[in-house]
């Protein structure tokens, strides 16, 4: 069975979720924005071994440790989907804008589309190509555990912001009313900023998708 621990990192208070397979013990970083040394610690802590990191998509305080912790780990970089290039292209740029510390510009071993799936240990989570908040936006889904690191597509009481680069609200709406609803209103979703909910709370109260 999967298991997770969430960690804030960054000026932004960004999720990091460690997950991992309780039968094989690897392990997976989810958006390693930054404090490295604190995600490498909690990885240290949990005795788990990691293997991989995924990304739901390429903003600074998501993506901007992934590069130097991948060269450090000699670990492959999972995601996001190939519209986030140009996001991924300008993490310098967006470090120095934001005042990070310098982001690693990478190639992702392998690019992620709607439909696809990755592995942890005995473990297989859905991916979807949510696109809005950025144009190559997944998140990743477990049916097993009824969870869905869903990154900056939607929050307890509110959704991504879709004034960015390549960002689309009505495309944004399209892909939590078609991609993410349809798992089902009693899944608990880890969002990139924020409280866990589950979608059905986000159903009934959250004003941008309330009875969608």
């Amino acid at each position: 069975m999967l298991h997770y621990h969430t960690t804030p990192v960054t000026g932004f208070a960004q999720n990091c979720s460690l997950l991992w397979c309780d039968q094989t013990n690897e392990a997976a970083l989810i958006d390693p924005g930054g404090d490295l040394d604190l995600l490498k610690a909690e990885v240290a802590r949990r005795g788990v071994k990691l293997v991989a990191l995924w990304l739901t998509h390429a903003h600074i305080d998501h993506a901007g440790g992934t590069g130097q912790l991948a060269r450090e780990l000699g670990l492959p970089i999972i995601g996001p989907h190939e519209g986030d290039q140009f996001w991924i292209d300008g993490l310098p740029q967006q470090s120095q804008m934001f005042g990070f510390p310098k982001a690693e510009p990478f190639t992702p071993t392998r690019w992620l589309h709607d439909g696809d799936s990755v592995t942890l240990g005995q473990s297989t989570l859905n991916v979807r190509h949510c696109p809005g908040h950025t144009p190559g936006h997944v998140v990743f889904h477990s049916p097993d555990i009824q969870r869905c690191f869903v990154g900056d597509v939607l929050f307890a009481g509110s959704i991504g912001r879709t004034d960015f680069p390549g960002g689309s609200h009505p495309q944004l709406i399209d892909s939590i009313t078609q991609r993410l609803w349809p798992m089902g209103d009693d899944t608990v979703f880890i969002p990139g900023h924020g409280p866990e909910s589950t979608f059905g709370e986000e159903r009934r109260y959250n004003p941008y998708v309330k009875g969608t």
